[in-house]
């Protein structure tokens, strides 16, 4: 059965349908959620309420990007109103005066692995590494990460661009070992 067969049987409650979607998508959800989250449970709650929303959602569903690509936004914004509201406590700082300068140099030491570049953006500080998420390990431009945070493209660009500079610094020291 093709992908456009099962979304339409989906929008008539077909729980069928529904069940073979969840089982072609869950495991790569799965990994996206836990990608942010870094903890089992909170990914499988995180994404059984993504498919939840989703299959309420469906209807609004048009066809424009893929399903996956559907899916992923939708289970991107759920673990990360699932960190918002574990911390309670933001501070909010206008960035939207500052003049930026574009840096797409995104090159480390070769010695580092993969592993250390994403425990140093899980060392982040939240409002820069889900930007930097996003656009390194997701694939999202800024229109989008400005679009899924409810951000500007601008506040978007200073936050990786910051965020970026924050990596190198935590992957500098961890070099160095003048890091923790």
């Amino acid at each position: 059965m093709f992908q456009i067969d099962l979304v339409t049987k989906c929008k008539q409650n077909d729980r069928k349908a529904q069940l073979k979607l969840y089982k072609q998508y869950c495991d790569g959800m799965f990994c996206v959620a836990m990608r942010f989250l870094k903890n089992e449970d909170d990914a499988e709650d995180v994404l059984q309420e993504s498919f939840i929303k989703a299959f309420e959602k469906i209807h609004q569903f048009k066809g424009e990007v893929t399903f996956g690509a559907w899916l992923k936004r939708i289970v991107v914004n759920r673990c990360i109103d699932f960190l918002k509201s574990r911390k309670e406590r933001l501070v909010a700082l206008d960035e939207n005066y500052m003049q930026l300068v574009e840096d797409d140099d995104w090159t480390v030491e070769e010695e580092t692995t993969v592993d250390e570049v994403k425990q140093a953006i899980a060392a982040l500080p939240d409002k820069y590494k889900f930007v930097v998420q996003l656009y390194l390990m997701e694939g999202y431009d800024h229109e989008e990460i400005s679009g899924i945070l409810g951000i500007t493209a601008n506040t978007c660009r200073t936050r990786l661009l910051r965020g970026k500079g924050f990596l190198r610094n935590i992957l500098k020291e961890k070099a160095y070992g003048t890091g923790s």
